[in-house]
């Protein structure tokens, strides 16, 4: 009787399962027709002409935005951006450009090393005046870069005006595959470690990564800073292939696992590692994702390398491209990102019926979960650091002078003469302003009338309206105008407190003028806090060692 009920049962359940599979197709059958008859008569009958790539492109996207933001629509005209973003190539000269809104011209802002801008003669600061004939006042950035970009082996004619001889220029340049170098700066330094800074992952930095860590050990590398600060990810093989330098062949690195079984993948290395002992540093922030997620997390998972810095995005998902009619294609999530431990780095719930927003997991539904050690670890959500170490942040006027319109018109002229007179300058690792040229730069700050919010005095205003609102001000006002005297901004004083912060953003432009990004990534590890501090652990066996130290099996239980 009871193997009759069972089988009573699991037939009812079967037949529910039929029932709401033919109930779903029915829905998305129904509302395709509704959407079909809507678009029909909107063509056939609106007041004006639709263009149809318009007005469905449109609706496609606002059906994806209603699932998570990597789901993407990449129409036909869309496929040179998509290319891309998957290889990280594309057509051009090799420059990073700006908009002067003072000047309302785009101007060269920083030509990569080794690519058609640099080797013509382009430098920083130079005002792109017309392409092949074609005036570009007024165009913006993106309008500049269409024309700038093109077919590889097109050569055109760039005028340009270069501020420090006030003498227009005419280069003859060839558009070539640009790709931005996946590793931007890596060696010795002084203490003996080295130090990669990898920025993407895209193909072949895997090989690029390994090849480094061959030569700094043949240098006599004692530990590795492997920085991923910062770093959006790319291709899921090539972080395999960046773990392979330091665990053995054929280890479970990260699995992808879904709705649709067949594409449910292992991800294993396939060769034999470079290191498998020497200590290793991965340094992470908020703007680590994906890729980088996977690398320092199965170091984590698998107690290879010590994770520093603050937690990282929680980028888990996969995608997908999936060719559609019409030389079209959509990038689609198929999985989710499961790493060795077994969790999932993906940091968001995307509550699909609620038009697709997004809810973080809370850390009191976060799941445990062990390393290879036993070492306690939490799923749901990013890779936290075994050691946290937060960067300093940036001041108020510093960031003022770095980001804002006008200021950075200030900034950006300062640096622009500064090249000017100086030919050379001293080395990457070496280069620092002088106090006679902050001097100078802080002249043309006072003199400019540079406005910024002071926050102090932005939270004083806050705290009076509460304390207003609450009935306490009447009593405390003497306090509240004799600290409102002494918060009153002092444009020198905080030139002059926070000269340190103010003179990093300076070098670290001028430089890059001068020895592209591997010299600007150099001069910023003289005063990194967070690289200072990886060093410093790695200089420190014993601290490094019981950071990895294996956890008693009692407690790892747990």
């Amino acid at each position: 009787m009871r193997k009759l009920i069972m089988a009573v049962t699991l037939w009812l359940a079967a037949i529910g399962a039929v029932a709401q599979n033919d109930d779903h197709n029915f829905d998305v059958a129904k509302n395709l027709d509704i959407l079909n008859a809507i678009y029909k008569n909107l063509d056939m009958m609106y007041v004006d002409t639709l263009n149809p790539d318009e007005v469905v492109g449109n609706a496609i996207n606002s059906m994806l935005q209603g699932l998570d933001p990597y789901t993407v629509y990449y129409p036909e005209d869309k496929q040179k951006d998509l290319k891309m973003m998957l290889t990280g190539k594309y057509a051009g000269i090799g420059a990073l450009i700006r908009y002067n809104y003072k000047l309302g011209r785009v101007c060269i802002d920083e030509p990569y090393e080794n690519m058609p801008a640099a080797e013509v003669g382009l430098r920083k600061g130079d005002i792109i005046l017309s392409i092949d004939g074609e005036d570009m006042t007024k165009k913006n950035n993106d309008y500049v870069s269409e024309h700038l970009r093109g077919e590889s082996g097109t050569t055109f004619e760039l005028k340009i005006l270069r501020p420090s001889t006030k003498k227009n220029m005419k280069f003859k340049v060839t558009r070539r595959i640009i790709q931005l170098p996946s590793i931007p700066y890596y060696g010795i330094q002084a203490n003996g470690f080295g130090y990669l800074n990898l920025y993407s992952f895209t193909e072949g930095c895997g090989k690029e990564v390994r090849n480094a860590i061959i030569e700094m050990k043949k240098n006599g590398m004692k530990g590795l800073v492997l920085d991923l600060r910062g770093n959006g990810g790319g291709s899921e093989m090539e972080a395999v292939n960046v773990v392979n330098c330091f665990v053995p062949k054929g280890q479970l690195v990260v699995s992808n696992r879904g709705k649709v079984k067949r594409m449910n993948h292992d991800y294993k290395t396939t060769v034999e590692p470079v290191d498998t002992v020497m200590p290793v540093v991965v340094l992470v922030n908020g703007s680590s994702a994906s890729a980088s997620e996977i690398t320092s997390g199965a170091l984590q998972d698998l107690d290879r390398a010590v994770v520093m810095g603050t937690k990282t995005y929680g980028k888990g998902l996969v995608q997908t491209m999936v060719d559609l009619p019409y030389n079209a294609q959509m990038k689609l999530t198929t999985n989710k990102y499961y790493i060795p431990s077994g969790r999932c780095i993906q940091k968001v719930t995307y509550r699909h019926g609620n038009g697709g927003s997004a809810e973080a997991v809370a850390d009191s539904v976060v799941e445990g979960f062990h390393t290879a050690n036993g070492r306690p670890v939490k799923g749901g959500g990013g890779i936290e650091p075994e050691v946290v170490v937060k960067p300093d942040s940036l001041p108020n006027i510093t960031y003022y002078l770095a980001a804002m319109r006008d200021s950075d018109e200030l900034v950006h002229t300062f640096e622009i003469d500064y090249i000017a007179k100086h030919p050379t300058i001293a080395p990457a690792s070496e280069f620092a302003l002088t106090d006679a040229d902050y001097e100078e730069f802080k002249q043309r700050v006072l003199n400019s009338h540079f406005k910024y919010d002071a926050m102090s005095a932005k939270s004083l205003d806050d705290l009076e309206k509460l304390a207003k609102f609450e009935g306490y001000y009447d009593d405390a006002k003497a306090e509240f105008d004799a600290l409102r005297k002494k918060l009153k901004p002092n444009l020198a004083k905080d030139l002059d407190f926070n000269k340190e912060s103010i003179c990093e953003i300076l070098n670290n432009d001028i430089v890059a003028a001068y020895y592209y990004q591997r010299g600007a990534v150099q001069n910023t590890l003289r005063t990194d806090k967070q690289v200072k501090a990886a060093f410093a652990l790695l200089a420190d066996a014993e601290r490094y060692q019981q950071l990895l130290k294996p956890q008693p099996k009692d407690k790892a239980k747990n």
